[in-house]
């Protein structure tokens, strides 16, 4: 590409760190979180939510487990200040939650912000500057002197107006445009902060350290979230913030990295909204701890109902391929896939392991509310047997025998091939009932007679060809041989009877029986269903359908 020189690494590295936090495999245990829908979140919309979406998103995020919300800037707009009194005033915080309100280090929004919280039992003011070189030197045009006294300024004036605050009120501060910022001015003016609020074990002070725009690796950032644990003053009573944004689509490598270097809480989103190409994924962070069989704390069990409700408020669209929460997510086209899965399920309910080992599934669908049927083995050009034998087991009860799982493979690929589109689980059975069960196109048998003799079995079979019935007495060693000379006799056909398999349709004894024959001719295999309420009457009837699918293959 062009231009490719105009561009230069943008963070900091930061000396003396022993990157120990390599050595881990996995986090053990959930962080805090923190969502920021409605204020990051919500910033980052084409058009904002309303007063009434904002409180339906509220309860959801509630109800999801969240006891840490940032609700916006109250001191940004009245729908601000309006949403946040509204949830004090109308009592709709959870006594176990905490919302969280940003503000700038200005005396009239921190006093608008404090207005706003007035009576909230529990919450975190969250106050901000921007430390990096860029904003420095382009936006404010000021030394890091002058940047430490922005900061210093505004935690004086909310360290004054908790003295007069109602409820529990905590601090949060963040040098913003972090990861764009030199380490060591970072932990000094992190430190200056720290100095002034005077953190306690009973009441701790929340630093956030945001990957405002994404500049790195994720073990850079990893590296500069251990540098700032091993550089703050009273480490022990500081709970250290992430925040990552996905400009290098590296937020939930930032969050996992960072955590292990580290890091306590997370602020995030669901399903990534905000500024630019978003912030990051709370559920595929959590589902990510889940699949890894730690409890994230968070309940995703309803996701398609999650997802309903955040389109619904948010005007956005969740990707179909976004981790865990898109609609294709599970979805498995491929064949060999397809067969790995259904092999996997068969194992899983063989009780072969007590773990999650489904190849192809990282988790159950049906843990986050998704379904086998619907979501899973999904059928087109692309399919094979395995997966179309699965939909046809599972939700039809039809177990074809496996040499026919593959010839109905091909023909469901073939029809699906041919129209350009996905089949339902209803339209893959629609199409062995039409093209494989009780054929009757051709031939078929009028009435059956037998008499046991000996060994075998004697009868008359009357078969209908083209409409011109002939009865025929035969022997065979059982009735199905006794219908197949018939059916050579009448048709005149040479055919070779291959294989006979059956099953019952239900577990009752008025229950319908399945059957599946295969006849061979000219070195072809054509195989045909029969349905019918006794067995013997449907191997005929698939006898009769084999044959039928011959006669035509013939005539094309």
């Amino acid at each position: 590409m062009k231009n490719y020189t105009k561009y230069k690494k943008q963070f900091f590295a930061p000396q003396g760190v022993t990157m120990d936090w390599v050595k881990k495999s996995v986090i053990d245990k959930p962080p805090v979180w923190c969502s920021v829908d409605l204020r990051d979140g919500n910033q980052a919309l084409i058009i904002p939510m309303s007063l009434e979406e904002k409180l339906k998103f509220f309860n959801v995020l509630v109800s999801l487990g969240f006891k840490e919300i940032e609700i916006g800037f109250p001191a940004a707009s009245e729908t601000e200040y309006e949403f946040c009194r509204t949830l004090i005033e109308q009592n709709l915080i959870p006594d176990d939650v905490t919302i969280q309100v940003l503000t700038q280090s200005r005396e009239h929004i921190i006093k608008k912000t404090f207005e706003a919280i007035d009576g909230a039992k529990n919450a975190i003011v969250h106050l901000y500057n921007s430390t990096s070189v860029a904003q420095r030197e382009q936006v404010f045009k000021k030394e890091k002197a002058e940047i430490v006294e922005i900061a210093k300024f505004g935690a004086k004036l909310l360290k004054e107006y908790r003295k007069t605050a109602k409820g529990n009120v905590r601090f949060e501060y963040s040098p913003e445009s972090f990861t764009g910022t030199e380490p060591e001015f970072a932990a000094e003016i992190c430190n200056e902060v720290l100095d002034i609020w005077q953190p306690t074990k009973d009441d701790k002070v929340i630093i956030n350290l945001p990957v405002t725009v994404s500049h790195s690796m994720p073990h850079v950032y990893a590296n500069q979230v251990e540098y700032m644990c091993k550089n703050l003053h009273g480490r022990e009573n500081v709970i250290i913030s992430l925040h990552p944004h996905n400009d290098r689509g590296c937020a939930v490598a930032d969050s996992e990295l960072g955590l292990l270097a580290g890091g306590d809480r997370i602020e995030g989103t669901l399903f990534g909204n905000g500024e630019r190409t978003g912030n990051v994924d709370i559920i595929t962070l959590a589902l990510n701890m889940f699949s890894q069989g730690i409890d994230p704390g968070l309940d995703f069990t309803d996701l398609p109902k999650i997802t309903e409700t955040y389109e619904e408020v948010t005007r956005m669209r969740v990707y179909e391929r976004q981790p865990y929460s898109g609609k294709l997510v599970f979805a498995a086209f491929s064949g060999s896939h397809q067969d790995a899965i259904a092999k996997g399920m068969k194992w899983r309910e063989d009780g072969k392991d007590e773990y999650w080992t489904v190849p192809y599934l990282p988790i159950d669908p049906t843990d986050v509310g998704r379904a086998y049927e619907a979501d899973v083995i999904r059928i087109n050009s692309q399919s094979g047997k395995g997966g179309i034998g699965y939909i046809l087991e599972t939700q039809f009860k039809m177990v074809l025998p496996m040499k026919m799982r593959e010839a109905f493979g091909y023909h469901v690929k073939s029809v699906s091939d041919h129209a350009h589109k996905e089949l339902s689980p209803q339209e893959v059975y629609d199409i062995l009932m039409q093209d494989f069960v009780n054929r009757q196109t051709v031939v078929k048998v009028v009435n059956e007679q037998y008499l046991p003799t000996g060994e075998g079995v004697t009868g008359n079979v009357t078969v209908s060809v083209g409409g011109v019935e002939t009865t025929h007495f035969v022997t065979g060693n059982g009735r199905l041989d006794c219908v197949s000379n018939a059916l050579k006799a009448a048709t005149g056909k040479a055919f070779t009877l291959e294989s006979y398999t059956g099953h019952a349709l239900e577990e009752t004894s008025s229950a319908k029986a399945a059957s599946y024959v295969s006849v061979t001719a000219g070195g072809k295999t054509f195989w045909g269903v029969g349905i019918h309420g006794d067995i013997m009457k449907s191997s005929v009837k698939a006898l009769v359908s084999a044959l039928n699918r011959m006669i035509e293959g013939e005539n094309a």
